[in-house]
């Protein structure tokens, strides 16, 4: 191992000869130590990795009580797992999967409030993509009816609430957490008479 340097790896081939395994594991501390002491920045290394580079560096012949077990070789070069990505079409590809990621989280929350605010804040990032992909032909509806497909019909607001307060506009943009399970606990779940009458749909809200 390069980074270690030819005279620290004669030092590991010595402590490989050393016949009494008392002296052989104390060896292999010292080695640890004084690959510290040459470098500095490797202090604040986890002391398994600097053990399992002298194990390697001894190939895998170091054979100590050591605070770590010896890695195994055929872990050596081995090529990581593949990574997964995500799989499914994109619904609508100008906005992105983490758009439908958002609507799928506020469909989960029950209080009005919090969910009616949480569609304002995906229109808000809807409208700017939107904008940024065509900005000829746009207006506040488009982004509602996305809404209502990628939700499934599971959310609403109303059109001319949104025109009327400019609630899509950049500069009405207001931070939105999605809560977590906790935060809502205790909550009551003010739509629940709501839905049996409009069919999963809350009434219009004044303002």
């Amino acid at each position: 191992m390069k980074e270690y340097g030819k005279n620290i790896q004669g030092l590991v081939d010595y402590v490989c000869g050393i016949e009494d395994r008392e002296k052989r594991t104390a060896s292999a501390y010292t080695i640890i130590d004084i690959i510290k002491q040459l470098n500095p920045t490797l202090k604040q290394e986890n002391d398994q990795k600097l053990w399992d580079d002298i194990y390697i560096m001894s190939d895998f012949k170091l054979d100590v009580d050591g605070p770590f077990p010896m890695p195994e070789k055929e872990l050596l070069g081995k090529k990581p797992l593949p990574i997964g990505y995500p799989r499914g079409e994109v619904r609508f590809k100008h906005y992105g999967r983490n758009i439908e990621k958002l609507i799928e989280k506020a469909i989960e929350i029950e209080d009005d409030e919090e969910q009616e605010a949480a569609i304002i804040y995906i229109g808000q990032l809807m409208r700017s993509f939107h904008s940024t992909w065509n900005r000829d032909n746009f207006d506040d509806g488009i982004i509602i009816d996305d809404i209502k497909t990628l939700s499934r019909g599971k959310l609403h607001i109303d059109l001319e609430k949104v025109k009327e307060n400019a609630l899509f506009e950049s500069n009405t943009r207001r931070d939105f957490k999605v809560p977590t399970h906790e935060e809502r606990g205790g909550k009551s779940n003010k739509r629940g008479n709501n839905r049996r009458r409009n069919g999963g749909h809350n009434k219009k809200r004044r303002n």
